[in-house]
């Protein structure tokens, strides 16, 4: 699947976000090897794509917590489900 990268990037991190359970970003760093300033990036623009997304607190600082998506907007969450393997595949390194 040819796909622009920024967005596949975006379309495969709201896939993690929707998955996983209690995503913060050190998990997505240690899932997708991703530097934390890029993970920080594109979940700051998942809302301009359509996203609602928002941050649940889950301790006493004000940074424990977890992302979690409440709606997916224009985009087709089951085709990003579908898709999510060969999301993962274009960020690969050999």
């Amino acid at each position: 699947m040819e796909m622009n990268p920024v967005f596949a990037r975006r379309l495969y991190l709201a896939y993690l976000v929707d998955s996983l359970e209690k995503p913060n970003v050190p998990a997505l760093i240690e899932i997708t090897g991703w530097p934390r300033r890029t993970i920080q990036d594109a979940i700051k623009s998942l809302p301009s794509f359509g996203f609602e997304l928002s941050f649940v607190q889950d301790g006493h600082r004000h940074n424990d917590g977890y992302y979690q998506i409440e709606g997916w907007g224009p985009i087709d969450r089951q085709w990003v489900y579908d898709a999510s393997k060969s999301l993962a595949q274009q960020f690969e390194t050999a």
